[in-house]
């Protein structure tokens, strides 16, 4: 994983145990106030959410205790693209340039341009240098991009 990824994960973890938490047992406190746990739904939608959460922090916990955190800008990789790298593609079916930075499953986000290292795009990217063109499979169908630039940011 990314060192922002890393980063965006310890603070969710931290949110979740200083606010996320404690909110939760408060909940939790009022609904039992309220009397009859049986039919009392504020109740058991709270425990609820106090399972999710609790399932969340060990599941983060457990991926920052086994994750290997890559620092992209110490990696002197000279212009091919690897796990961390901001590419810069040219679709050549339509003259668009795009930006796409491989990062972790946990923080991919195609919106912001966030690609997972095991998509079908990342997979074909990876290994490739600037000038290179790039063909895969995807959803849509074929794609085939051309890199123009690669950073280490």
């Amino acid at each position: 994983m990314t060192v922002r990824g890393a980063e965006l994960l310890r603070d969710e973890v931290t949110k979740l145990k200083s606010e996320d938490r404690p909110a939760v047992i408060k909940a939790i406190a009022e609904a039992r106030a309220h009397g009859d746990l049986k039919e009392n739904a504020e109740y058991h939608a709270a425990k609820d959410q106090q399972g999710f959460i609790e399932w969340r922090i060990k599941d983060i916990e457990g991926k920052l205790s086994n994750a290997q955190v890559i620092d992209v800008t110490t990696i002197h990789a000279k212009e091919r693209v690897v796990f961390g790298s901001t590419v810069q593609l040219l679709d050549e079916q339509t003259g668009t340039e795009i930006v796409y930075k491989i990062v972790g499953e946990d923080e991919a986000d195609i919106k912001t341009g966030l690609i997972s290292f095991s998509s079908p795009m990342a997979r074909a990217l990876i290994g490739k240098n600037e000038g290179d063109e790039v063909r895969f499979s995807a959803p849509g169908g074929e794609k085939q991009y051309e890199v123009i630039e690669v950073r280490y940011e």
